[in-house]
């Protein structure tokens, strides 16, 4: 699937919902988030957050989709929120609280509760809130052109978004603050050698080499995928016995599986036929 067919499929999809600013398509069992305020570098308002909502749970539920991608339109991922719109809001501390709790969490607290892979493909700038929705993502390809920055503090507030929960887990708590501290941007060389992306790849071939990954996982046995995914996270926040008995017992329910077998005689064949 090209950036080109996947662009123009997607345009189709959301003209028909009549919702523009974010699209979706589902695809060869991939569902496909896009951002879509090129103008605006695609920042996000409160409706495309619901937006993104819907997109997301409807992805969660929906059996055909293997894998989801988000990404964005133009030369950027996502600079974060709408500032226009957000000083429109009441200048209440409670308000503003609500805005995030209740509102652009939301994104962050679905994403943890799917078990499907989700690959951000950053293709631009990513910056404050919209850097912080790409590390909630389990995997970052991005493109050479990619520059992100944490940015909050030069409009003289904290990380917002989950920034001060994703990033140190990443890189660790003392480069996580030195881009907290600075807003200093850096490129997708340097989120690569820290360890904040995946993969770096060319602008023009970021979407193909990220479908290309992206089915390949779809291809895999489904619930082995989906079920090391929610035990990786577990495991990342127990001790050493709660893991281990948190996997006996999924390895005990993926190895009744039709897919487990299927896999293990497709092996064993490939290995007498040397």
């Amino acid at each position: 699937m090209s950036d080109k067919v996947e662009t123009r499929n997607v345009k189709n999809n959301a003209s028909k919902k009549g919702n523009k600013d974010l699209l979706f398509l589902k695809s060869d069992g991939i569902a496909t988030i896009r951002l879509n305020r090129p103008g605006k570098k695609n920042s996000f308002t409160m409706d495309m957050i619901d937006q993104w909502v819907e997109a997301l749970e409807k992805s969660r539920k929906d059996a055909d989709v293997k894998v989801i991608v988000v990404t964005g339109t133009g030369d950027s991922f996502c600079s974060g929120a709408d500032l226009a719109g957000l000083r429109d809001a009441e200048n209440c501390a409670i308000d503003h609280k609500n805005m995030l709790w209740e509102q652009i969490h939301r994104v962050a607290l679905i994403m943890e509760d799917i078990d499907k892979p989700i690959i951000a493909a950053v293709n631009g700038i990513a910056v404050g809130a919209g850097m912080d929705m790409a590390l909630m993502c389990d995997l970052r390809f991005v493109a050479d052109t990619a520059r992100f920055s944490e940015g909050y503090i030069r409009i003289g507030v904290v990380p917002g978004d989950g920034g001060c929960y994703f990033l140190p887990r990443l890189v660790g708590v003392a480069k996580a603050l030195e881009l907290f501290w600075t807003g200093d941007f850096i490129d997708a060389r340097e989120a690569l050698r820290i360890g904040m992306v995946n993969r770096v790849y060319p602008a023009d071939k970021l979407m193909e080499e990220t479908y290309d990954f992206a089915r390949k996982i779809a291809d895999s046995p489904e619930l082995a995928i989906r079920t090391t995914k929610r035990a990786t996270y577990q495991s990342s926040r127990v001790e050493l016995r709660t893991a281990l008995d948190l996997i006996s017992s999924h390895v005990g329910v993926i190895r009744t599986l039709k897919d487990h077998h299927e896999a293990v005689n497709k092996m064993m064949a490939k290995l007498s036929s040397k």
